[in-house]
């Protein structure tokens, strides 16, 4: 934590570039930073050197950790894409801004992700992107604000314009493969030179600009260089992991080259790098491609977890902090209030630079949804309320009537191997009474 002297100083420090911790009103003098959104795509909280992993090598978000305000105790939304996704492109829950999972349930004969089975779930999901386009996204209000943004990579809701963006590489046509990203998962695994050039186009309209990229990485299929994977071989107990592993790295690798870029053009010390990951992954040792229990689509720690940070170069002064949960929903907040801009209405995120609102906030939650979804009461799973160093995840009744409640301890049991419900029953009921809040309110 920050002493009284280091807060100080960070305050002097935002108030003389311009930023402010607590006011978030538009104004003329606030310096507004070029910003770029890095979001990992299946990836487990353990998986990266910076947090421990014995292995895999991620040199350069290693680099953007040590230099940045590093959460260690960061959450998504959901343990899926599709939610988890939408959320950081809003500051809102899936309760919130509706898409609870990747498909929505619908009567098919065709067979599954051909072109006529993609046609009909378009013409299913298509009331929920025109419900979602009127939200407001991180682009849409950045775009109001002089910024030019883009999109690359992941992207489940059509159209890269869905989500307020300029420009963008996913079209979103089911006629074309259009579900989950299409061109836009070429990113990364196929170079970083859509990235390179909007940077370009931006700087010589002397424009700010947001980057989004969401890259098919570390995600399956893993098929990485072969160099990498042959680094791994050795160490893995097995191909699949080994692949897996290299997923990893080839991903930060990619990192770094569009850090590098950023470099290569001057415009560092003006960039506001942001990481995050949209859900948790644990490789199955025996099946290529295949996650294991307890990470993706599941309420636990492999599921939701992930370091989220705030890395601006003389802006921002680097800190680990492994005390104070964060989540997803918090980007949005902390970008507008960088930026001087009002956050839109009902954002429930704080700026996580205030010290004071970080340190008074009591507890954040995340929750999970069918894969494949209906309706908010028919598709809940889990609701979940962190608050560290206690994590409950209450099933639904409904829908998860086998399912037990859980309490951890997740300081002391990051891997959730011990249910402590049965132990602190006070601590069950407190939790569970703020989570039915927390949706009443929704």
């Amino acid at each position: 934590m920050k002493n009284n002297l280091q807060i100080a100083f960070l305050a002097i420090l935002f108030l003389l570039s311009g930023c402010s911790f607590n006011k978030n009103k538009k104004s003329e003098k606030v310096e507004r930073p070029n910003i770029v959104l890095i979001i990992s795509d299946d990836q487990s909280w353990t998986d990266y050197s910076f947090t421990g992993h014995e292995h895999i090598q991620t040199p350069r978000i290693d680099q953007l950790a040590a230099q940045g305000l590093t959460f260690t105790h960061g959450y998504t939304t959901a343990p899926l894409c599709s939610p988890a996704l939408a959320s950081i492109a809003t500051g809102l829950y899936p309760h919130q801004h509706g898409i609870l999972g990747n498909d929505p349930v619908f009567s098919s004969s065709e067979r599954k992700y051909s072109a006529e089975w993609m046609q009909e779930r378009m013409e299913h999901y298509r009331p929920l992107i025109s419900n979602f386009e009127e939200l407001e996204t991180i682009a849409d209000v950045l775009g109001e604000n002089g910024y030019t943004s883009l999109q690359t990579g992941k992207w489940w809701l059509g159209n890269f314009a869905s989500g307020g963006f300029e420009k963008g590489m996913t079209h979103g046509d089911p006629a074309r493969g259009g579900r989950h990203g299409d061109e836009g998962l070429k990113i990364g695994r196929e170079g970083l030179d859509e990235v390179y050039r909007f940077i370009d186009s931006a700087e010589e309209q002397n424009k700010p600009f947001y980057v989004w990229y969401a890259p098919f990485l570390p995600h399956a299929p893993h098929t990485p260089p072969d160099s990498l994977k042959q680094k791994y071989l050795p160490l893995a107990p097995t191909e699949a992991v080994a692949n897996y592993w290299a997923m990893c790295e080839w991903f930060d690798i990619t990192c770094g080259q569009l850090i590098d870029y950023v470099e290569h053009k001057g415009l560092k010390k003006n960039t506001l790098f942001v990481y995050v990951c949209d859900n948790g992954w644990i490789q199955d040792p025996d099946k290529s491609n295949v996650y294991a229990p307890r990470s993706k689509r599941e309420p636990y720690e492999m599921g939701i977890r992930t370091p989220i940070i705030f890395n601006w170069n003389g802006k921002i002064e680097p800190e680990f902090n492994t005390k104070n949960p964060v989540s997803s929903i918090d980007i949005a907040t902390t970008i507008y209030s960088i930026c001087g801009i009002e956050p839109p209405a009902g954002l429930q995120g704080i700026n996580v630079l205030d010290t004071t609102a970080l340190n008074n906030r009591e507890l954040i939650f995340a929750e999970t949804f069918a894969h494949d979804f209906t309706t908010i009461d028919s598709s809940l799973y889990y609701r979940m309320a962190i608050d560290f160093p206690w994590k409950l995840i209450l099933p639904d009744k409904t829908n998860k009537p086998e399912a037990e409640t859980e309490l951890f301890n997740i300081e002391k049991d990051p891997h959730e191997n011990e249910n402590l419900a049965g132990s602190f029953p006070d601590i069950v009921k407190d939790l569970q009474k703020k989570i039915e809040n927390w949706y009443i309110s929704k």
